[in-house]
Parts: C-alpha cells; structure tokens; sequence
C-alpha cells in the first residue's frame, strides 16, 4: 500500500524548472559606500604583471641604446593593457552584478592580459604581436559578451548603447589584425588610427544614453590601480639596486640614485592624491577627458621604474648609454 504523500514508483518525477540567467542591470550612480570588490582588486594585480613585462623590455631596449624603438614598443604594448583595463573598470562601475557568469567572464579578461604578457617580448625583440594580438582580442571580446548581457537585459536607448559598445569593439578586433599582417614600417601608423577608433567608440556608444558609472568608485579604481603602478615601480628599483650592490659592491654610487628614485615616487603619490577627484567627475565629458589622460599618467608612473633600473645599470657599467641619457630616462618620465 503506498502513502498518499508518496508517489507511485511508476508515475512521472515533475521537471525542475531552468533558472533564467540573471539580468546584468546598470546600478545607480548615487550608490552609497560603493568599494572596489576583491575581483577588481585581482584583476588589477594581475594587469600589472603585464605593466612589469613591458617595462623589463623598455629598460633592456633603453640601457642598449635602442631608445626610440623601445618607447614605441613601449606605447603600443601598454595602450593594449591600459585600454582593456580601463573598459572593464568603466563596465564594472555601471553594471557590475557580480554572479557567476559576470565572473567567469571577468576571469577570462584576466587570462587574456596573461596570454598578452606573455608576448610582450618578442613584440619588443622582434617585433612579433601575435601573442599579445591573441591576448587583447581575448579580454576584449570578453567585454563584447558582457555588453550583449547589458542589451539583452535593457531595451530603448539603453539597449543601443549596449549593442553600439559591442559591435564597436568587435569591429575593433578585425581591425587589429592588421599589426600582425602588414608590412613592419606601416604598423605604427595603423596603430595610431586603431587606437583612435577604440578610443572613439564609448563617445559614441554613449552620446544617447550615458553609463552609470559611479565617482566615488571610479576614483577609488583610478587610485588604486596607481598605487599598484608605483609599487611595481619602487619594486623593480629596489631589485635593480640590490642586484648593483650584489653584484658590483656600487653602495656608493647607487645610493643617489635609490634616494632621488624614492623621492619622485613619494611626490608622484602625494601629487596625485593631493584633490579628491570625485567631486569633479560630473559629467561624461570631464569623465572621458580624465579617464583617457590616465593613459599618461600610468604609462609614466610605470615608466619611472624603468627609468631607474636603466640608471642603476649606467651607474654599474652595464648599460652602453651616456650619463645624460639615462639620466632622461627618469626625468622625462617623472616629468
């Protein structure tokens, strides 16, 4: 006899119901104690192993007298890894609903900078950007799946903003491909238009219908991934010190050189940090100009590092470069 709160071992089991995926919606832009989360934090850590890959090739190309070409390098490898970061921490402010998906999403950026890293020295040495082509499509086509959640999750003129980031972007990544198939004397310039284009495309995704990104977040992402950049370069001069001292018994010679690097390094943190910014940050068009003069201020902050370790190595004999240039090497960064 079976109980009636039993069913028979014969009648159907009822079919669970699929759970729908979880709308990726904007948060509000008056979002109280708004922080970074620890996968933003990660992803940080992560991007700066980039930044040190690339500023280990500028001081080998510098400390060799190959100068212009490794700036060059330099630029064009750091764009890449500046660019994605910046895209992912602008997403993140706006629509950041941290669930599976939104991670493992976030996880694969990361993987991309990894892939990317991992190419930056033959990109440097000879001038082969197919690694770090693979590793940026990657962390940007990742974006290109989380701005199709947006779209799929809005409508009206949220929607086409959604659906301009993405198909601009994707766009984008065919035309990237050129720096690995034309001629070697036509990249740079096919860079600069390329990054002009990437660079044009949040201005015109969001002339209808602006993101929701929120200040107070977005200035804490601004400091922080800062503070990172200048750890990574105190770091990379303390060993360039270390490494002279060990190998050359230089204590003499390089203790001007550790003492006025951590100098700038100090200045350069009080100067940045001396204004709260995000009271300033009101509109797109102080939000873009400030975002995208970041591109600088990373880029020099990482570079000053390098700059460093080039004069340490001029200081020990080990780099084939004048007094005067290396010198330059941290002067015209700091500056």
């Amino acid at each position: 006899m079976t109980s009636s709160s039993t069913p028979a071992p014969d009648s159907p089991r009822p079919q669970g119901r699929r759970r729908p995926l979880r709308r990726l919606s904007a948060r509000g832009r008056g979002e109280t104690h708004r922080v970074a989360t620890p996968l933003e934090l990660f992803f940080d850590l992560c991007f700066v192993v980039a930044i040190a890959q690339a500023g280990a090739q500028l001081v080998h190309a510098v400390a060799e007298g190959h100068a212009g070409e490794g700036i060059l390098n330099y630029a064009m490898v750091f764009f890449a890894i500046w660019w994605a970061w910046m895209n992912f921490t602008w997403f993140a402010s706006a629509y950041d609903n941290d669930d599976v998906l939104y991670r493992v999403v976030t996880l694969l950026q990361i993987a991309g900078v990894l892939v990317l890293a991992a190419g930056i020295s033959r990109a440097f040495e000879d001038h082969e950007y197919l690694a770090v082509l693979i590793g940026y499509v990657i962390m940007r086509l990742a974006l290109v799946g989380q701005w199709l959640r947006v779209a799929r999750s809005s409508s009206g003129p949220e929607r086409r903003m959604a659906l301009r980031y993405a198909g601009g972007v994707l766009l984008c990544q065919i035309g990237w491909v050129g720096l690995v198939v034309l001629p070697e004397d036509v990249r740079p310039w096919w860079f600069l238009a390329m990054a002009i284009l990437e660079m044009c495309v949040p201005p015109f995704a969001e002339r209808e219908h602006p993101t929701s990104w929120h200040p107070h977040h977005i200035a804490e992402r601004y400091g922080l991934f800062t503070i990172i950049v200048l750890g990574e370069t105190i770091a990379a001069a303390t060993v360039a010190v270390k490494t002279g001292i060990d190998e050359n018994d230089a204590l003499g010679d390089l203790l001007p050189i550790a003492a006025g690097g951590l100098l700038i390094i100090f200045a350069a943190w009080w100067i940045y940090f001396v204004v709260p910014i995000h009271g300033h940050l009101r509109s797109n068009r102080q939000a873009f100009l400030w975002g995208y003069g970041h591109y600088v201020v990373f880029a020099s902050a990482a570079a000053i590092g390098a700059g460093l370790e080039v004069a340490v190595e001029q200081a020990v004999g080990k780099a084939h470069i004048s007094t005067l240039a290396a010198s330059a090497a941290v002067t015209l960064p700091t500056a």
